[in-house]
């Protein structure tokens, strides 16, 4: 398997399949879909001139939107081995698309509460079931030896077309003004990207994603495939410890993710209540979409300079500085608060947490047996996402409504601090622990 390089000479890896090329204008049209969805709903929730942002409805609105990736990711497989990806891809947009035009309904009647909650639930739900699918159907569509490339393209450019379609759907809030209304058409507007990812996906044959129908697994035996994941997550644990590299780097993208939305909560609450006019809504947004934007920036910069670091350094001292990064720019936050310190510190942040995820996925990759790898990353997806849904729960409970604290700034320095010594130290055990036969180390990049 070819090791990981630059994201354009990945790129170019990968670039000249054709039903790659599909299948990742298919992902890409849905995630900027995506942004756009995630875009309106915020505006909804979070900058609607006609009612004020609380702590606790934004950790509402970031737990339905994270929930479904914790409960339904390890049980995704079990239905994806029993359906033509190509048809989940092509359903769940379109399924997608119905439920969101539904919801541009709900906004723009004013509809916020429980109804609004349930068809973000719903939508983000489908979404875990469309992106495991594209996960599913990668192999089937480059050679093995290529795969590597695939995965450091695919999902890094996802998040950028999110991106995108979120800074896109921002200007036309911005330009047509706050209100129930722009909400709804920018709603309404992702609904049409879920068809057009759909009618993309339709260019490749149905079966071409797999399972084909001789490896399509029986109906019957889905009540024993669930019992079968539930197991699989006991026995990833297991797994886990006695592989201590891999234990080390979970531990450490975990307090990462723990922080991370800490810091997610506190950026939305301090652009709506405290570094603009909270009447002034439409300032509110622009700000937090320049602070969403710099923390893309961060992810893109660390597609680009994780390869380059890790070759010089190694993966696990990368994930290191990575924490002392945050710890450095949190403190640069607990000693001034300002819109430039906002933005300088959200690519920081963007930049040290992806960075130190590629180091992770890697690290557990390499650690981990192969019997045991699809098991551990779905018990990997639900730590990650967990920690997030715990942080905006807690900061939900701490934070006040301007969303800045300094001493909780302060706990979260020393939090990353702690994080980095005790990784430093776990890693430096595993390493000297494992013992020569073990195979070969831990990819970099």
């Amino acid at each position: 398997m070819t090791r990981a390089g630059t994201f354009l000479g990945d790129l170019r890896t990968v670039w000249w399949r054709q039903d790659f090329r599909r299948l990742f204008t298919t992902r890409l049209i849905s995630q900027a879909a995506d942004g756009v969805f995630q875009a309106g709903l915020a505006g909804v929730v979070f900058f609607s001139p006609e009612r004020a942002a609380s702590a606790q409805a934004i950790a509402v609105v970031l737990t339905v939107a994270v929930l479904p990736y914790t409960v339904l990711g390890p049980f995704a497989g079990v239905l994806l081995d029993r359906w033509r990806r190509r048809q989940v891809l092509v359903v769940a947009n379109l399924v997608r698309a119905v439920i969101v035009a539904g919801t541009a309904g709900l906004v723009a009647g004013g509809v916020v509460g429980a109804p609004l909650y349930l068809a973000v639930l719903a939508v983000m739900s489908v979404n875990r079931f469309f992106l495991a699918g594209i996960g599913a159907a990668l192999p089937h569509v480059v050679a093995e030896g290529e795969l590597v490339a695939a995965n450091a393209v695919s999902p890094t450019s996802g998040a950028i077309a999110a991106i995108l379609g979120a800074a896109g759907a921002s200007g036309l809030r911005v330009l047509a003004g706050p209100g129930n209304a722009t909400d709804a058409l920018i709603v309404a507007t992702a609904a049409f990207g879920y068809v057009a990812s759909a009618t993309a996906a339709t260019r490749m044959a149905a079966d071409r994603l797999g399972p084909v129908a001789a490896d399509r697994l029986p109906w019957a035996g889905v009540r024993q495939a669930v019992a079968g994941v539930l197991g699989g997550l006991v026995g990833a644990a297991r797994h886990l410890t006695r592989r201590h590299t891999a234990l080390a780097a979970l531990g450490a993208t975990v307090a990462v993710r723990f922080g991370y939305g800490v810091a997610t909560l506190m950026t939305v609450l301090m652009c709506r209540n405290l570094l603009t006019d909270p009447a002034a809504v439409d300032a509110g947004f622009a700000l937090l979409s320049a602070a969403f934007a710099a923390t893309g920036a961060g992810f893109v910069g660390a597609a680009v300079l994780t390869a380059w670091a890790t070759r010089r350094v190694g993966p696990q001292r990368w994930i290191v500085v990575n924490l002392l990064a945050l710890a450095a720019g949190t403190a640069v936050l607990a000693i001034r608060i300002g819109v430039p310190t906002l933005l300088v510190v959200a690519a920081v942040t963007g930049l040290a947490t992806q960075g130190g995820k590629i180091c992770v996925d890697s690290l557990v990759q390499a650690d981990v047996d192969d019997a045991f790898r699809g098991r551990v990353f779905s018990l990997y997806d639900v730590l990650y996402n967990a920690a997030f849904v715990l942080a905006a729960g807690a900061a939900a409970v701490l934070l006040p409504v301007t969303g800045y604290s300094r001493a909780l700034l302060v706990v979260l320095v020393a939090w990353y601090l702690v994080a980095a010594a005790g990784y430093a130290r776990a890693a430096a055990r595993a390493g000297s622990a494992r013992p020569a036969s073990a195979g070969s180390g831990p990819a970099s990049g």
